[in-house]
């Protein structure tokens, strides 16, 4: 578990180290050559920056054990941590939007436009790599706020190459053609590039708030809790399954109903196998397990879950 954290958190500074460089770099060339698509990506880039160190706050709050105060632990700390990212994002874009549309009413044109293909390619690559490492860790740690982080330098990747075509067109038209009159080809793709961070920004804002607001897990998960149930033959049936997450611990919840001669220590038994096969796809989850007589009380709840057939069931039933 130790290890886990440490991944997590190595990670998270890799990816501020890395938008911190990306921001200086893509701010002193977009000034130079006076474009606003890398300037807007150079804004891009600061929300990462700013997103990668709330990213690195809530991975390691999070991790912080249950306490008097927070029973059911931190890890609701990663889903606020997404749904703050994405209001950070819609203003990013909102403001980028702003910026080109002045721009398109007043072009100017554009010195060097081969320095912006070089420096947006160089974004892409490294934004690639960082993201590609965010989405292999933030997977397998279950880590919602290093997915989220991911999905931002993944997102720069699309628009660095964005602007990268548009700025490459601006450099080709003036090398084929004296006085081009395509430099409202830069706030267009800013423009574009705006778009596509709303769409991220979207898309994050609802992932972050399906679980602050306690969703179900999805179904195929569900389906796999269902399954463990009915492996285990002592059971007679189940009924009330609630499950949610929060960051990367998942809770669930149900109640099982047994044969009424069995054992306290002979159902607590079946409860503690179960959570344990449970466990061995989903390590860090919270389960609750209410264990209940198979009485022949049959509510229409407990028909829905029998998993009993009828020449099994006991002659008291």
């Amino acid at each position: 578990m130790e290890e886990t954290q440490k991944r997590k958190e190595r990670v998270a500074l890799l990816s501020v180290a890395s938008n911190s460089f990306l921001v200086v770099f893509k701010v002193i060339v977009g000034v130079v050559i006076g474009s606003v698509s890398i300037i807007s990506e150079a804004i891009h880039s600061g929300v990462d920056l700013l997103a990668a160190a709330i990213a690195m706050f809530s991975v390691k709050t999070s991790s912080v054990p249950a306490d008097k105060r927070h029973p059911f632990g931190h890890g609701k700390i990663e889903n606020i941590s997404g749904f703050v990212e994405a209001l950070l994002i819609f203003a990013a874009a909102f403001w980028i939007i702003f910026e080109a549309l002045k721009k398109l009413n007043a072009p100017r044109v554009m010195e060097n436009p081969e320095w912006g293909v070089g420096v947006m390619l160089f974004s892409a690559v490294m934004n690639f790599m960082v993201s590609r490492k965010l989405f292999r860790v933030g997977r397998e740690t279950d880590s919602i706020a290093l997915q989220a982080d991911a999905w931002h330098l993944r997102t720069d990747v699309y628009t660095s190459a964005g602007v990268m075509a548009a700025l490459g067109v601006i450099w080709l038209g003036h090398k084929i053609f004296p006085d081009p009159n395509i430099h409202w080809i830069d706030p267009v793709a800013a423009i574009l590039v705006a778009a596509l961070i709303l769409r991220a920004a979207y898309q994050l804002t609802v992932n972050s708030l399906r679980d602050l607001i306690d969703v179900q897990l999805p179904a195929e998960e569900e389906d796999f809790i269902r399954r463990m149930i009915r492996s285990e033959e002592k059971i007679f049936g189940f009924h009330h399954l609630r499950t949610r997450k929060a960051g990367a611990v998942r809770f669930m919840e149900f109640h099982v109903k047994v044969d009424p001669g069995m054992s306290v220590q002979a159902s607590h038994d079946i409860t503690k196998t179960l959570k344990k096969n449970i466990r061995n796809r989903f390590p860090d989850s919270v389960i609750n397990i209410h264990v209940e007589p198979c009485d022949g009380d049959c509510t229409d709840v407990c028909r829905a879950g029998c998993m009993l057939p009828e020449f099994k069931k006991p002659s008291r039933l």
